[in-house]
């Protein structure tokens, strides 16, 4: 196919998805009684091992295939408006197709979160049959490191495979703070993004503690000439990113475990891959009464909370009323530091 067919067929699959993302945007801004976003683990085994990660291991099997489409399809009864397929790493499991196909036969725009490493041409083209509408890469670092491996000059081919065949959006994570050596690294690589026809947002990554560590000065510029490349959408309404720069609390309506849920490989429903184990509700058994009480519940962990997804789902009702009813959780299971990590996810 020509270069400008192929520009044609992405345009016209960025119209449409659009459209459909306009409609979701007013439904979740309207009706308060669904899922914004979910999160959904086909498989916790990795094929790197990032030192900051604590969402995977080098073991797990991938869930049955089957099972996961039972998923989706739970979550497609809840009504859930985007559902985003994470890990682990997500291309391992061997018929990540037939769940994607699945998350759009429910209406539902279907996301991916990977590391690019197993990308070819052949697999990019099934992943555009497939319909996916979304797939954001976190880089971290130019040249890999000790920390990560997720190097733009290892990484740098796949963005081209993408950049020449992917039909959905691609969003490119670069991150700043605690672990990072050469804090340049993260404006270079959303250039990078940008020359390449992506969109770029970055995150920043703590230290080692987990603890809310304020940006020096010049961690600070660079982050702002990244948030100056990033495109007009919803990635920009980071407003809780400002707090944590500074190393503040933010005061927020945490409405996880309503409007976002993190579905894990034993197919439970927790507030986040950080606050995993509550509710921990089956997803099969999870309805109506169940993301009500979240909905209302405030959550012990939101000042601190870096996990971007949740802060922008929550802007959907941060003007609705209050929530009045306590978390119950124990108090050893709710830190107060719990992540080490924040991306963004645009949309």
């Amino acid at each position: 196919m020509s270069d400008h067919g192929f520009r044609a067929r992405r345009d016209w699959a960025a119209l449409k998805r659009r459209i459909r993302e306009i409609g979701m945007l007013a439904w979740g801004a309207v009706d308060t009684g669904h899922p914004i976003m979910a999160h959904i683990i086909p498989i916790r085994r990795c094929n790197l091992s990032c030192t900051y990660c604590n969402e995977y291991d080098d073991v797990s099997k991938p869930v049955d295939t089957e099972t996961m489409l039972e998923r989706v399809d739970d979550l497609g009864r809840l009504g859930t408006a985007i559902i985003t397929i994470s890990g682990g790493e997500p291309l391992l499991h061997p018929e990540l197709d037939q769940i994607i196909r699945r998350i759009r036969s429910h209406g539902a725009v279907a996301g991916l979160i990977t590391n690019g490493y197993l990308l070819t041409a052949d697999r990019v083209e099934r992943l555009n049959r497939a319909g996916l509408d979304h797939m954001q890469i976190s880089i971290d670092n130019v040249l890999p490191d000790e920390v990560s491996k997720k190097s733009l000059k290892v990484l740098d081919r796949k963005l081209q495979l993408l950049s020449n065949h992917a039909l959905f959006h691609v969003n490119i994570n670069s991150v700043v703070g605690g672990g990072v050596k050469f804090p340049d690294d993260a404006l270079v690589i959303a250039k990078r993004a940008i020359e390449l026809g992506f969109s770029s947002t970055i995150g920043i990554i703590h230290d080692g503690t987990g603890q809310l560590k304020p940006l020096s000065v010049h961690e600070r510029e660079v982050y702002l000439a990244v948030k100056g490349l990033e495109k007009r959408n919803f990635s920009q309404l980071s407003f809780f990113q400002e707090s944590i720069v500074n190393g503040r609390p933010n005061q927020w309506r945490c409405r996880a475990g309503a409007r976002y849920v993190y579905i894990c490989e034993d197919g439970l429903v927790h507030y986040c891959s950080q606050q995993r184990g509550y509710p921990g509700t089956p997803l099969a058994e999870y309805g109506a009464a169940d993301m009500r009480r979240e909905y209302n519940t405030e959550k012990a962990c939101a000042p601190h909370c870096t996990v971007s997804c949740v802060h922008y789902v929550s802007y959907f009702d941060s003007w609705r009323k209050p929530q009045t009813q306590p978390d119950m959780r124990p108090f050893d299971s709710r830190p107060s530091n719990p992540l080490v990590r924040i991306e963004s996810v645009s949309r």
